[in-house]
């Protein structure tokens, strides 16, 4: 077998990879990725929806040494994101090592290197490579998640999860259930509705409504004042602009919108029109589900409806601690950082991961600049 080394390994070559890259190059470094699909940002290109924009102003999400096109909307589309992203490879000269799935990483005492190896998607070879610093890119948004539901295998109709979905053009005059009332859930339902079918979405936590524009300002201020503060205009901004959701089965957290998103990760939802289509009738608000049956779904509250197909909005887990050896310090059970930010980037014995703080593309942009920083003061 055939052993190849270099500095840095990336393992992921979405975003996060993309960005780490790029940040090694401005400084000389040299680096591998190694990506388990056939493209870059795979996630972006073959698993999100048609209508899907970036939920942050572009000043908020662009890449290291890049700035989008002073043309592009304050909200970039699908679309305009996924070119940019092919300037970037371009302009950065990024060259995945595609079909690469990472079965295993370690570090090797004796060599002061990691021992990375990986299976070739198109030959089936274990192929071994060797470098001196380890960065985890896999993303938090790696692997679909659907839960367990007692009786979800009898389901007579379509069950797929929000990664599958495109559009609603085919679900009209269909009965058609979202699990998951996060951002991707809220806007399916919306599609779905836009499109003539009859939505439901299940809505189990309390979750903040914010519109764009409040989201916007709110992290505008931030830089001038403490989150409570923030928050606390968030809040009755919210209420001004919606009302009262409860009535309709939304509450709101005890916690304000960047506070939670801070602690936890929890992005408030950010409106895009589906809280008209609630309160109007046109999507219908659910409780948690109880159990599924070969057409209808029982619920928490013990109602039940009959649905064609249900779309499972519930997140991704991550599969990094079935390949990434000895690791005790940097990344838990579920593949997120222990530290705690902004110190979470950088592990032991030169392993660091990339954009997995859940702060989106920023987040990634910063930890990218850090982790190239620390390394160039090591090599």
């Amino acid at each position: 077998m055939d052993v190849k080394e270099t500095v840095v390994i990336i393992v992921g070559a979405g975003p996060s990879g993309l960005a780490t890259a790029a940040c090694l190059k401005a400084q000389s470094i040299p680096y591998m990725i190694l990506e388990r699909e056939n493209c870059f940002a795979s996630l972006w290109k073959h698993k999100s929806y048609d209508r899907l924009h970036l939920h942050l102003a572009k000043q908020f999400c662009q890449l290291p040494f890049m700035s989008f096109p002073k043309s592009s909307p304050t909200f970039v589309p699908k679309k305009e994101f996924l070119q940019y992203l092919d300037d970037y490879v371009t302009h950065f000269a990024i060259n995945p090592l595609y079909q690469r799935l990472v079965v295993s990483a370690f570090y090797n005492e004796s060599l002061g290197k990691w021992n990375v190896k990986a299976t070739n998607g198109v030959s089936g070879e274990l192929e071994e490579y060797i470098s001196r610093f380890l960065v985890v890119a896999t993303g938090v948004t790696c692997d679909a998640y659907i839960p367990k539901v007692e009786g979800l295998s009898k389901f007579a109709g379509d069950v797929i999860h929000s990664t599958q979905y495109k559009s609603g053009g085919i679900y009209e005059n269909q009965h058609v259930l979202v699990v998951g009332s996060g951002n991707s859930g809220m806007e399916i339902a919306f599609d779905l509705a836009n499109h003539g079918a009859k939505a439901s979405i299940v809505v189990r936590s309390p979750v903040h409504v914010l519109s764009r524009g409040m989201v916007y300002w709110g992290l505008k201020l931030l830089n001038y004042f403490p989150y409570y503060i923030v928050d606390s205009l968030m809040v009755l901004l919210s209420k001004i602009k919606y009302g009262d959701l409860s009535k309709y089965g939304i509450c709101r957290p005890q916690e304000g919108p960047f506070s939670l998103k801070v602690k936890y990760g929890k992005f408030p939802v950010i409106d895009v029109g589906t809280c008209s289509k609630i309160k109007s009738g046109e999507i219908q608000v659910l409780p948690g589900l109880r159990s599924i049956g070969e057409t209808e779904v029982i619920f928490e509250d013990g109602r039940s409806y009959p649905f064609d197909s249900i779309i499972f909005a519930t997140g991704f887990t991550r599969s990094t601690k079935a390949w990434l050896k000895g690791d005790e310090y940097l990344l838990n059970d579920d593949g997120l950082p222990k530290p705690e930010f902004p110190n979470h980037w950088k592990g032991e014995k030169g392993l660091y991961c990339v954009g997995l703080a859940r702060r989106g593309l920023y987040g990634a942009a910063m930890d990218a600049q850090n982790v190239a920083n620390d390394i160039n003061n090591l090599v």
